[in-house]
């Protein structure tokens, strides 16, 4: 199994795409049959090594093999990384992660995604770091952190 690595947002912001598009297909090609997939809430397995750090993301419909296409690109220390994207090359020495989901994976897969984001720790409205049970020291209302 490869495992990436990849913000709060970003896994939310993947969830809300995908289900974005699958509402899309669903109005637009209503006789398109999205598989039963049973849903998953067992424990994420692990160790988890990431192979990177996800930077650019990538999202479309593959619409003549009704699959649903995410493509994550490691940081890059180029500044056009996102020009890099549209112009990959996979057998180019980048890292990248391409994943194809059947529409049916791809909703269980957004639910599933939407609900390991919401059990995490809540964001602090100030610094945006994640609030402990007990609190956290704030770098911008106390002006420094430990």
């Amino acid at each position: 199994m490869v495992s990436v690595a990849l913000e709060k947002a970003q896994v939310s912001a993947i969830a809300e795409r995908v289900i974005q598009i699958l509402r899309e297909i669903r109005l637009s090609e209503p006789l398109t049959v999205f598989d039963r997939i049973a849903y998953d809430d067992q424990p994420l397995e692990t160790p988890i090594d990431e192979e990177f750090r996800v930077g650019v993301i990538g999202l479309a419909y593959v619409s003549d093999r009704h699959l649903i296409e995410i493509d994550l690109q490691a940081i890059s220390d180029s500044e056009s990384a996102e020009d890099d994207l549209l112009e990959v090359d996979l057998s180019a020495e980048q890292d990248i992660l391409r994943v194809l989901m059947t529409l049916g994976y791809a909703e269980s897969f957004a639910k599933r995604a939407n609900s390991v984001v919401s059990a995490g720790r809540a964001p602090c409205p100030f610094c945006g770091g994640p609030i402990d049970p007990n609190g956290h020291l704030c770098p911008r209302s106390n002006g420094y952190r430990r």
